[in-house]
Order: structure tokens, then C-alpha cells, then sequence
């Protein structure tokens, strides 16, 4: 049986407009729930004059811990479940309609979480926090499949950049209309102080399920057209991740890279997760203060996704990386240190201009590194698996060490290993494509 060919049109201004546009709507969810006002209010709710300390299963845990181990066992999830998923979607080409599934199933986690509204409710509330993750998680690796169908090669770097850029602008745009709500609580006579962060969670799955709808109405059904003759189809992701793994013995530059990747988006996502917990726990800053550094990291993270763009075109897409990996550890170590508001701002500034850059370049070098093939979906499975399974080691390793030591700080420490690892490991990539290139030559 043969699919209706689908033809893409490949740097078509109106489809690479509505790709971003799922950008713009998604991360209404890492900014507002998993970045700026959810972590700040969940550690408030979850603080009592007992303490720091939450039951969870019988299980007696710090609230960070317990936060950052919930985050991570969502991204274990769909790490074991999108290669089957990827499966389901390449047999059938239908990749839109599995990125709608999750897309609608984060929006309604969002929305849920309205209801989390005392301690009483931390189960409620992480559980919700999972599904949203599991949401946004899953919903990416169909978003980031359709990449280099969308666009031809010397285009990815900027098309991914505006993906990130239209990411920046839209999330933000809803933070500060929560943040606006927020310094007017008086004025607009509201004595419930978790009214407005509760509406914020809302107002995120309504601002995600709405703006994604430009986007599931212009991309097409599928990326590709394909003949289906294979019905025991369930099992071809994991095949295809092991077929893939076993290709990467013959390209070990591709191999190198994943592996570079691994290491460092630890500490990126894991930051981007657990920054705002730091702040409040560790600082002490207000819900408005970490609203604030984290509108900063934002804003100049659109800065820094298009300058890491243009080094990358001067300079290379793994000397860009490099430099982006360099910052990273320097942004670690002197985060350790950081003892008030106006440091952990600093810190913000730096974050914000090497967050989105290294987001958008890791993704375009990975669409550049792997060999021409219609199984786009496939190798993003295995990037995305990759990258899920690092952000659950990260943030499981980091929820462990808070738990064990009773500080942040500490784990801090682990992040500034996993990036030094991954730039020893990214110097590798580069001396082998410069051999590369001298065998070509």
C-alpha cells in the first residue's frame, strides 16, 4: 500500500513561518511552567514552618529533589516510548498527528495544574508537572523531524535560530502579562496569593493548544511518502536505534558528537529546569525577582541564538560550540558562588546568551552530521532519545545530590564535570573532521 506522495517545498517562507510558530507556542510551557513561575510557587507551596521536607510514596525528600527526580523520570518516560511512537508515525507518515497528541496532552497537564493550590495537593501537582513535560518532550521529537525536510542544509542553522527566536518572543510575551497580573494583585483586589500563579498554568495551556493550531495547519500530514509492506512494524524504532547505533561504528565523527552532546545538554537542560529553584531556595529571591532574571535570560538569549548563528558562520558550527561550552563551565563555577539577587543576575546574562545558542546549533550540526536518508524521523528519534536520557540522568543525579547534601550548591559542581566532559569530548569531534576534510582534499 502506497501513500499520496507529499511533496515539501524546502525554504518556503510560509511553512518555516508556521514550523516557528510551534516554537512561539510550546514554550509558553519551558518558560512560564518549567522555568520562571511553577518552580518558585511549588517551592513556596510545598515549604511549611516544618521545613523543606515533603512526604512523597513514604518517602521523605527535599521538595527540590523531589521536583527535579519527577522532571527527570518524564523524560525517561518518553525516552523509552518515542521510538515506538516513531515507528507508528513513519509507517503511517503521519508525524503531525502524534506531535498534536502530545502537544494537546502538555496543554491539558498546563491547565491542570490550576488546581494544585496547597501542600496537601504535591502529588496532584507533580503529577500534572509530568504530563506536561511528557507533553512538551514528546511533541519535539515530531517538531524537530521536520527540520531538514523544511529546509535545505545552508538554511537549518538560521531556520532553527528563528524556531528559538519566535520561542523567546512568544513565551515571553505571556510571562509578562503574568508578571503584569502579578505586581497588580493589589490593585485588581485579589487576597489569594496563589490565585494568579494558578492562572498562569491555565493561561499556558490555553496560549500552547491555541497558537499550535497555525502550525498543524500548515505543515503537511507526513514528512515523507513511503511504501508499507512490513505489518510486525511496532518494533522498528528500536530496531532502527540500533541500527543507527550500529551505524555510528562507521562514522565516528557522528558518533563522537552524540556522545559530546550528551555531556553538555546535561548541564543545559538541567539548568534551564532547576534555575529558578536555586534562586529562590538558595538566594532567596521573590517569584517577581526570578520572573525578572529569567525575562533577562530570555531576551538576550534571542541575541545570543542568532550571534552563535553568525560565529557558526564565520567559524564553523563546532568551533561555535566550543566557544558556547566554554562559557558554560565559566557560568558554572562562578554560579557557585553566588550569594545574592545582583549575582544571580550576572549569571542570567551569561546563561541567556549561550541557552539558546547552543539549543539551535546543536540541533542544525545534527541535521548536518547524519548521512542523506528519508529516515529523518528516525535519526531525530535517536537525538531526542539521547538528549531525553541526559536531561533524566542530570536531573535525577542533581535531585540526588540536593537530597543527599541538602544544598544546590553542590550539584552545581556535577554540572561543571558533565560540561567539561562534553567540550573534551566536542575538541575530539573537531581534530576528526579536520581529518576528514584532509582525506577528502
Amino acid at each position: 500500500m502506497k501513500e499520496d506522495s507529499q511533496v515539501i517545498a524546502k525554504n518556503d517562507r510560509k511553512t518555516i513561518r508556521a514550523w516557528a510558530m510551534y516554537d512561539w507556542s510550546n514554550s509558553a510551557y519551558s518558560l512560564v511552567i518549567a522555568s520562571a513561575i511553577f518552580p518558585a510557587y511549588y517551592n513556596s507551596i510545598t515549604t511549611t514552618d516544618a521545613g523543606s521536607k515533603i512526604t512523597v510514596f513514604g518517602l521523605e525528600i527535599e521538595n527540590t529533589a523531589a521536583y527535579s527526580i519527577n522532571l527527570g523520570i518524564a523524560f525517561g518516560i518518553i525516552a523509552l516510548v518515542s521510538p515506538l511512537l516513531s515507528s507508528i508515525s513513519d509507517y503511517y507518515s503521519n508525524q503531525k498527528r502524534f506531535m498534536q497528541f502530545f502537544c494537546y496532552l502538555g496543554a491539558i497537564g498546563c491547565s491542570s495544574l490550576f488546581f494544585f493550590d496547597g501542600p496537601e495537593m504535591v502529588h496532584f501537582g507533580l503529577a500534572f508537572m509530568m504530563l506536561a513535560t511528557i507533553g512538551y518532550s514528546g511533541s519535539i521529537v515530531f517538531y524537530n523531524s521536520y527540520l531538514p525536510a523544511i529546509a535545505t542544509e545552508d538554511q537549518q542553522d538560521k531556520v532553527s535560530a528563528r524556531g528559538y527566536a519566535f520561542g523567546y518572543i512568544g513565551s515571553t510575551t505571556l510571562l509578562l502579562l503574568n508578571l503584569a497580573a502579578i505586581l497588580n494583585q493589589e490593585a485588581l483586589g485579589i487576597e489569594d496569593g496563589s490565585l494568579l500563579p494558578r492562572i498562569s498554568f491555565l493561561l499556558t495551556g490555553i496560549w500552547w493548544f491555541g497558537f499550535a493550531q497555525v502550525t498543524f495547519r500548515k505543515l503537511p500530514k507526513g514528512i515523507y511518502s513511503k511504501t508499507r509492506t512490513e505489518r510486525k512494524f511496532l518494533l522498528n524504532g528500536y530496531r532502527e536505534l540500533a541500527k543507527i547505533w550500529e551505524r555510528l561504528n562507521t562514522e565516528p565523527k557522528l558518533k563522537m558528537y552524540l556522545m559530546s552532546f550528551f555531556f553538555y545538554i546535561m548541564g543545559v537542560q538541567t539548568v534551564m529546569f532547576m534555575a529558578a529553584s536555586f534562586g529562590e531556595k538558595e538566594v532567596g529571591m521573590g517569584m517577581t525577582e526570578l520572573i525578572i532574571t529569567i525575562l533577562l535570560l530570555e531576551y538576550v538569549g534571542i541575541i545570543g541564538a542568532f550571534l552563535f548563528a553568525w560565529i557558526s558562520k564565520k567559524t564553523g558550527n563546532l568551533q561555535a560550540l566550543t566557544i558556547a561550552v566554554t562559557i558554560w563551565i565559566f557560568v558554572c563555577i562562578g554560579s557557585y558562588f553566588i550569594q545574592t539577587a545582583f549575582h544571580f543576575y550576572i549569571a542570567g546574562f551569561f546563561i541567556g546568551m549561550v541557552m539558546g545558542g547552543i539549543q539551535s546549533l546543536s540541533r542544525s550540526t545534527y541535521a548536518k552530521f547524519i548521512p542523506k536518508t528519508e529516515n529523518n524521523a528516525g535519526y531525530f528519534s535517536f537525538f531526542d532519545v539521547c538528549e531525553k536520557l541526559a536531561m533524566m540522568c542530570g536531573l535525577v543525579m542533581w535531585g540526588f545530590m540536593d537530597n543527599l547534601t541538602g544544598s544546590m550548591r553542590n550539584s552545581i559542581i556535577a554540572l561543571a564535570i558533565w560540561f567539561s566532559i562534553g567540550l573534551i569530548l566536542l575538541m575530539v569531534v573537531r581534530k576528526l573532521e579536520k581529518q576528514e576534510k584532509a582525506a577528502i582534499a
